[in-house]
Order: C-alpha cells, then sequence, then structure tokens
C-alpha cells in the first residue's frame, strides 16, 4: 500500500490522488484494453450485421370500391398512404406467427441458429432468438421499419426483403377469404334472380301465345271494336271479340302480375349485378398492400458488438472500480491507524 495517505479525499486533491496511483492506473487501464479488446472480438462474440426495409401501407381496403364504384362516398385511393390505424394494423400482421413460422421454414432458422432438434425448449430458445434478430417498429413519419440482425449479412438482407413480401401474401389471404365468402353469398341471390327471371319470362311467352301482349291496350282496343259492332249488329264480330275478352279476363290478371313482377326483379338485378362484379374482383384479384421506401440490401459492415464502444466503457468501469477499490482501503488504513492511536 503507497504510504503517502493523505488526510482527505475532495477534488483539491484529486490530481494528486491520480498522479500517487498513476502506475497502478495505467497498469488497469492497459489491462482492460487488451481484456476488452479480445473479448468482444469475433472469437467471443458473433458479429452481426444488420438490414432493414422502411415501407408505408397502403389505405385501400376494397378494390372494387377504389376502382370500380363511381358511386361510393369514400376517400379510399390505391395510391394514398395509410394512417395511424392501418400503421398498427401492419405492425400487428408483420408481428402474426404466420410470418413468423414462414420465415423460420423458408431459412431454417433451426440450423442457421443451431438449435438443437431434441432440445425439449427448442421452440421457446428459436422464437426467442428470432424476436432478438427481427424486430419491427414505427418511425416518426408512420412508416414501419423491418430491421433483421443476422451474421451472415446476405441472409439478414434476404429476411427483411422476405418478411416485407410475405406481409402482402398475408394480408391479400386474410382479405380474399372474407371475400370470397362475401362473392359467394351475392352469388347465390345473383343466380337465384336470374332463375326467377327466367322462368317469369317463360311464363309470359306462354301467356303471349294465347293472345296476352299487352293487357290494357288490348282491353281498352277490344272494347272499342266490340262497341262499335254491336252498334252495327255484327254479330259474329260481336262473338269474336267475347271470346277474346274472355281470353283476356282469364290470362290478363296473371300476366299483369307476371310482368310488373319482372320489371322489378330486372331493376333488383342490375343492383346485385354491379355487387356481384365488385365481389368477384374482390375474391379474385389482389393489389399491393404496401409502399417500399427503403429495400434492404447486403451491409458491407458489422453493425454489432461496436468494438470501440465496449472497449472505452471497460476501460472507464475498470477505472472507476479501481479508484474505488483504493480509496476504500486508503480509508480502512486510516481508521486502522486511528485505532492504534
Amino acid at each position: 500500500m503507497n504510504n503517502n495517505s493523505y488526510e482527505g479525499f475532495d477534488s483539491s486533491n484529486f490530481i494528486t490522488f491520480l498522479y500517487q496511483w498513476k502506475r497502478t492506473f495505467i497498469t488497469v487501464a492497459i489491462i482492460a484494453l487488451v481484456l476488452s479488446s479480445i473479448l468482444s472480438s469475433p472469437f467471443f462474440i458473433t458479429p452481426l450485421y444488420k438490414s432493414q426495409v422502411i415501407l408505408f401501407p397502403t389505405s385501400t381496403n376494397a378494390i372494387s370500391k377504389a376502382l370500380l364504384n363511381t358511386n361510393y362516398g369514400g376517400k379510399e385511393d390505391i395510391l394514398e398512404f395509410g394512417e395511424d390505424e392501418q400503421v398498427e394494423q401492419m405492425l400487428q400482421i408483420l408481428s402474426s406467427n404466420v410470418i413468423r413460422d414462414s420465415i423460420i421454414s423458408k431459412f431454417h432458422l433451426f440450423e442457421h441458429y443451431k438449435i438443437a432438434r431434441d432440445d425439449p425448449y427448442r421452440n421457446t430458445v428459436l422464437f426467442k432468438e428470432y424476436e432478438s434478430n427481427v424486430r419491427f417498429k414505427r418511425t416518426e413519419n408512420s412508416a414501419v421499419q423491418i430491421v433483421v440482425f443476422d451474421r451472415d449479412a446476405q441472409m439478414a438482407a434476404d429476411i427483411a426483403n422476405d418478411i416485407a413480401v410475405k406481409y402482402d401474401e398475408v394480408k391479400n389471404e386474410m382479405k380474399r377469404k372474407r371475400a370470397i365468402q362475401g362473392f359467394r353469398i351475392v352469388e347465390r341471390e345473383f343466380l337465384k334472380l336470374k332463375l326467377e327471371i327466367a322462368v317469369k319470362e317463360d311464363s309470359l311467352t306462354k301467356l303471349r301465345k294465347l293472345g296476352v301482349h299487352d293487357y290494357e291496350s288490348q282491353v281498352e282496343m277490344i272494347n272499342r271494336q266490340l262497341a262499335m259492332e254491336i252498334s252495327k249488329g255484327n254479330k259474329q264480330s260481336i262473338r269474336r271479340l267475347e271470346d277474346r275478352l274472355d281470353i283476356l279476363a282469364l290470362y290478363g290478371g296473371p300476366y299483369v302480375s307476371l310482368r310488373d313482377a319482372l320489371e322489378h326483379d330486372k331493376k333488383q338485378l342490375s343492383e346485385i349485378r354491379a355487387k356481384y362484379e365488385e365481389a368477384k374482383v374482390d375474391a379474385e384479384q389482389n393489389l399491393p398492400q404496401k409502399f417500399i421506401v427503403s429495400s434492404a440490401y447486403k451491409a458491407e459492415k458489422k453493425a454489432y458488438p461496436i468494438r470501440w464502444i465496449i472497449v472505452v466503457i471497460s476501460v472507464l468501469g475498470a477505472l472507476f472500480l479501481s479508484m474505488l477499490v483504493i480509496i476504500t482501503f486508503e480509508q480502512i488504513e486510516k481508521l486502522q491507524l486511528k485505532k492504534k492511536v
């Protein structure tokens, strides 16, 4: 122990304290420098490369409403960026187990992360490793950032880009399942109404063959002719016209009902046809669900660990700890000397 002890320790004698123990501090600093340099090397810490994708969600939900329906009062535009709600939806989908499991399978992450298949907790270990290396976050400009760390620079870029692709696939598949169900409902109603119209048109055709073409005008015309024939006393013509009126009286009611119902059904069919076409587009067509601002590329420099930071922190920490140890021992030594006195 250094015999040049001093009576106090404050800012006035701090420089003196450092000078007295300069050899010790230099030695500690050199040892910390060497050890931190060695322990932060690739032999002890696996270097990781960083790749990222920056993207914006779209605002479009229904393709048909954005492209086909001119009467739609919404603000959907296939070229419009999504807002807060779409950003939160994107983050949830990116974090889903569907995308995670797909990436694990495609890039063989069990083998890549060197996780034993017979490990009873292999899935837990794998998921934690995945979550530590794959991160999703919202940027200040309401974009979404996909960040991937990996010891293989190309692998990191490939995973980041593939996650962006999988986002489109997963969201479109989610929407497609619902759109197909909606399309089938509209299709059933559409085909049912077409069949009903065909049956009514067939019935009207049969009534026309019986002589009922336009009930109201026919009745008016025959009554006018009948009055003329009655005034002339032409019994044969009167009988013929009365027979025609009997046919109209028998089939006129069904004709009018069918005709009016057919007109109503055709108007309804026109409306359902528009919904049918929209639902078909939504069920069969896909649009990209994102705008990619920046794709991932193979990093040239590692992102972790940053060795100079580790070295600086280690050296400063070692110096601070050694300073505390020295001060502690000096204080203990002083107390022992006082007791002896």
